[in-house]
């Protein structure tokens, strides 16, 4: 979560909004908030999901520790699940590749073009056109 907030003057720019949700209780949160140095960076919403009822409906929860897995989730402004990445316990999000991912889905809706493997913004996209399939 404190990851994701060196990101957010991009995601700002991007339009998005971001919400960190946690199994964790709003007390937990409080504590974290007033104790963690990476706490201070976070300017966005952090909800408490200690029913896991978000949990369970993002399929991330993991039942036998009561607890959700690390996942990110973009959801785009319809409501639809356009990525969700759920990270090993042993490695954390790479905020960049998130940013990226962003990057690219806006950019495929505003040209209608794919986005290839390793794009990055400024690099062309695919034209989606069978008619092109093995010519490009």
């Amino acid at each position: 979560m404190a990851a994701v907030a060196v990101i957010k003057d991009q995601l700002k720019t991007l339009n998005t909004n971001v919400l960190a949700i946690s199994t964790d209780s709003v007390y937990a949160h409080k504590v974290f908030a007033e104790v963690s140095p990476n706490a201070s960076q976070v300017s966005f919403p952090l909800l408490s999901d200690r029913t896991h009822q978000i949990s369970k409906a993002y399929r991330v929860l993991n039942e036998k520790v009561g607890a959700a897995l690390r996942a990110t989730v973009i959801i785009d402004p319809d409501g639809i699940i356009v990525s969700k990445l759920v990270y090993p316990l042993e490695v954390g999000r790479n905020v960049y590749e998130i940013l990226r991912i962003i990057q690219g889905v806006q950019y495929g809706r505003s040209t209608g073009e794919g986005v290839p493997a390793n794009w990055v913004p400024g690099n062309p996209g695919i034209i989606r056109d069978p008619k092109y399939i093995g010519r490009i």
